[in-house]
């Protein structure tokens, strides 16, 4: 055997009991926990699934989606509470500040990847800033009171001739809604939900004596996990409405103009894989989603009998039909 050959076969056997030890040894389980209102098979989170998949984390190999499912606003101190028990390794809060408050409270010091849709983090103190978030929190900011703002907008359009408005109650996404209802020539009128589970039959009492008059459902876990119950009580009372999520002109809003959820949690999968691979949230900036979604639900328009004007069919992202 010629010495080349032989040095060849020995640095090959001394390299096989290595090879098998790696071989032998678990993958790291990433273990990212979640707190979300909806059933863990919605499409956002299946999404969500799939984009890690895809930057190498799979589900069962070597990811783990920790899901805890909040029955309302209120119990989601119990639910992050419950999340942390579980030890995961990132933490993910999504919607309205109640979620990222909990999260916050629970994390102990664990990496928070957060979807801000319905109000400003730094405003609220719970970053340094968009460029250098600082601590262990960083994540996607949606602008909500600019959404806010041209939902009236849409309504504008679609129903000249609307004068009062209702707006379901989320504090600030309500108070710019009813400041550009005002100037586009609206009577702004807040809804209140209130009830465990949501009385929505009660809150749409409140519009009772404004028959056939519009109303504005803005961004809210809860809205969006209601949303067939919502919409069909709508249809029932031919009430329009414009909604935040495209999910909610899918089960019978006449307009939905937001945020593209399932693309930002694609998004959201994206910086939590760079956590993972050891980037600290304080040095990753906040990011601005540009994923806007305008849908338009024409079998509802046709039932309630609206007219819509064929320039705002043609802006539109997508036609329900």
């Amino acid at each position: 055997m010629r010495r080349r050959e032989l040095i060849a076969l020995l640095g090959s056997a001394t390299a096989w009991p290595f090879v098998a030890r790696a071989q032998s040894q678990p993958r790291q389980m990433l273990r990212v926990g979640f707190v979300g209102a909806q059933s863990r098979d919605a499409p956002i989170y299946v999404a969500f699934i799939k984009r890690m998949a895809q930057l190498g984390h799979e589900e069962g190999r070597n990811f783990s989606f920790e899901y805890v499912r909040t029955p309302s606003l209120e119990a989601y101190d119990e639910s992050f509470r419950e999340l942390a028990a579980r030890k995961p390794d990132i933490i993910m809060a999504a919607g309205n500040e109640p979620a990222l408050r909990a999260a916050s409270a629970a994390a102990g010091g664990l990496p928070i990847i957060f979807l801000a849709i319905d109000f400003d983090p730094v405003e609220r103190g719970y970053v340094a800033s968009m460029a250098r978030p600082g601590g262990n929190i960083t994540g996607i900011f949606v602008h909500p009171l600019e959404l806010a703002a041209k939902r009236i907008e849409l309504v504008r359009a679609a129903l000249p001739q609307a004068r009062r408005l209702g707006l379901m109650a989320s504090r600030d996404q309500a108070e710019a809604a009813a400041a550009a209802a005002a100037t586009l020539g609206f009577e702004p009128r807040p809804i209140e939900v209130t009830g465990r589970p949501p009385d929505y039959a009660a809150a749409l009492a409140q519009m009772a004596d404004a028959p056939g008059e519009p109303i504005v459902i803005p961004a809210g876990p809860m809205f969006l996990r209601d949303r067939d119950i919502i919409e069909q009580l709508l249809l029932e009372r031919r009430i329009p409405s414009v909604a935040a999520f495209r999910e909610l002109a899918q089960a019978g809003a006449l307009m939905s103009y937001g945020v593209d959820l399932v693309g930002v949690f694609e998004d959201v999968a994206v910086i939590v894989d760079q956590v993972a691979k050891g980037r600290k949230p304080a040095e990753l900036p906040i990011t601005q989603s540009s994923r806007f979604h305008l849908a338009i639900n024409l079998n509802t328009a046709k039932a309630l009998g609206v007219d819509l004007p064929p320039t705002l069919l043609a802006s539109a992202d997508e036609v329900l039909e």
